[in-house]
């Protein structure tokens, strides 16, 4: 399960690859979304920069975006609040450039 609504938020797993050369989201990692962030896992710096990206591309504060499992881990799980599952997805996945999703 990649994400899924719940009465918290959306419960999304994310597979993290840091110090990449810049922040993107690639693609679908088994059964999570993987995103390259350039930042080094460095005293929560990776989080930062995850945190940051999702907020960005989502529209939403940082504040509504939190880690629930996996802080010192490349594997999260994190709770986005504000948005649902199926946007949040559609949002975050790169498009190809006929408009569709890559998995």
């Amino acid at each position: 399960m990649i994400a899924r609504d719940s009465e918290r938020g959306v419960l999304l797993t994310v597979h993290v690859q840091p110090n990449a050369s810049r922040t993107e989201c690639v693609g679908i990692h088994g059964d999570a979304i993987k995103i390259r962030v350039a930042a080094r896992p460095i005293q929560g710096a990776a989080n930062e920069e995850l945190i940051r990206f999702i907020a960005d591309r989502c529209s939403l504060a940082r504040t509504q975006i939190q880690i629930h499992g996996g802080a010192e881990t490349r594997r999260k799980r994190l709770c986005v609040q504000g948005v649902t599952a199926e946007v949040l997805v559609a949002r975050l996945l790169p498009h190809d450039s006929k408009g569709t999703v890559k998995k």
